[in-house]
């Protein structure tokens, strides 16, 4: 790995001319060096990295690993048989190590000063390299953006623990700063009561990886209160045009992946749809709206009116996290009632079209509040007999499940409650049904393994689990 300094900008033009052939006879007037552009400017392509990231190949990947996508055709039928190379990578781990990273830290040294600045720096580093550490396990960090051409790959754990310290860094920082008009901040545009919201999410987030619940309960509690305050990727581009800032789902579909990849009738679409053994709908719950909102037809972008219709927002940060992180671990660390309010206010946000597109919310949906005895043994939401606490824990990784699709939500969840509640029998599928072993992983860029003299000489595989979920 070297130290690059990646900048994705739209255009940027310098003109200059020699007015004097005498002064500056030495100089090249024409050559642009990132210390004649404003520092600002390089916040949007560490955002368009960052989003690349996290809304990318591997995204759709782990849907792939976790039953909530199909690969039908081509590569991702591949991928979906869990045959998968280094190569699949490159891109991702290139947007975290080249897109986003240098240009937070170049940010950071030339804004000293700027506390909203450097507060949301420090968030999108920890946003790109927490993602990094969850996907890939043992990662390079700690010698990153330096002189050291061949950084360290440093344990999972130790990593995460460094960007529970970064994001508090930057929530001091956003917590000092006043919100600004900042057309560069594709996010929040500036308001850094939103970043700091963030940064809290995403610190419960990395604490939840690693089982802390106690450390996540308190985090999420200051985390994203609200649906209008998400971070997402807003797409702007042309409607007449059909690539170009749009969702980026769609636009592999709108491309050359049409046909290969959808939600056909994955474990996700089965939760669902009425008709499915498995429906989670009852007396209190119809899921007809989420169903159509939620089913990817592969045959064409143009078809796609819901979650990945060609201006549909995609989420990388949100309320949905943040008030289903509140509700497991209030249930693991504080009262069974406790953690059914912050879920019934949850289904009361549903129940009020939340997580839907207009072109959805008329459709029949329904979202009840839950009481006690609705997990009691014979309940309507324990028909098992398992206990009461169990059966609502059940519920709300299952909600996690379906409201975090397009998110890295329901694999991280998947690999954590396999290792965290083995006999609770969260029905997390997966796609070859005599597997004996689960992805538990991404491999690691085919580039990174070819260049980095510390990287393994060889990928573990995608059946290794990583630190946090060892244990």
């Amino acid at each position: 790995m070297k130290r690059y300094l990646y900048i994705l900008i739209a255009s940027f033009f310098l003109i200059s001319s020699c007015e004097d052939i005498v002064d500056g006879v030495n100089e090249n007037p024409n050559k642009i060096t990132p210390d004649d552009i404003d520092a600002k400017l390089f916040l949007s392509g560490a955002i368009l990295a960052n989003t690349s990231g996290q809304a990318g190949h591997l995204n759709r990947i782990s849907g792939l690993f976790s039953g909530q996508l199909v690969g039908l055709t081509s590569l991702y039928a591949n991928i979906y048989g869990y045959s998968i190379s280094t190569a699949e990578s490159i891109g991702t781990w290139s947007r975290f190590y080249v897109g986003v990273v240098p240009n937070a830290r170049f940010i950071r040294e030339k804004l000293p000063d700027d506390n909203l600045m450097q507060g949301i720096a420090k968030v999108l580093e920890a946003h790109a390299i927490g993602t990094a550490a969850s996907l890939f396990g043992d990662v390079p960090y700690s010698e990153i953006v330096s002189d050291v051409s061949d950084p360290q790959f440093d344990g999972q754990v130790s990593v995460l623990t460094a960007l529970n310290t970064l994001l508090d860094d930057a929530i001091g920082d956003l917590g000092a700063a006043a919100n600004a008009s900042l057309p560069e901040d594709l996010y929040f545009g500036g308001d850094a009561t939103k970043w700091q919201a963030a940064a809290y999410t995403l610190k419960a987030r990395f604490l939840m990886m690693r089982k802390d619940y106690a450390g996540a309960f308190q985090a999420a509690q200051n985390g994203i209160a609200s649906a209008a305050n998400n971070m997402q990727h807003i797409p702007r581009g042309d409607p007449s045009v059909s690539s170009g800032d749009k969702n980026l789902f769609w636009e592999i579909l709108a491309g050359a992946r049409t046909g290969d990849i959808g939600t056909a009738n994955s474990y996700l679409i089965q939760l669902l749809d009425n008709s499915s053994a498995v429906y989670r709908g009852n007396a209190k719950t119809d899921e007809t709206a989420r169903l159509g909102y939620y089913r990817i037809d592969e045959s064409s972008a143009t078809n796609n009116l819901g979650i990945i219709e060609q201006f549909e927002p995609q989420n990388l940060v949100t309320y949905q996290e943040t008030k289903l992180t509140l509700a497991e671990t209030a249930l693991r660390t504080s009262t069974f009632a406790a953690a059914l309010q912050h879920l019934n206010e949850y289904r009361a946000w549903l129940n009020g079209g939340g997580g839907l597109n207009a072109n959805f919310t008329g459709q029949p949906h329904q979202y009840d509040p839950y009481v006690a005895a609705d997990f009691d043994i014979g309940g309507m939401e324990n028909p098992d007999g398992i206990s009461q606490s169990d059966a609502l824990l059940r519920e709300i990784i299952e909600e996690r499940y379906i409201s975090g699709f397009g998110t890295f939500m329901p694999f991280d969840d998947a690999r954590r409650v396999r290792v965290a509640n083995p006999t609770l029998g969260v029905p997390f599928p997966f796609n070859t049904a005599t597997a004996t072993a689960h992805p538990e992983r991404m491999p690691y860029s085919d580039d990174e393994l070819n260049t980095n003299s510390n990287a393994p000489e060889n990928d573990p595989g995608i059946f290794v689990k990583t630190e946090v979920n060892r244990n």
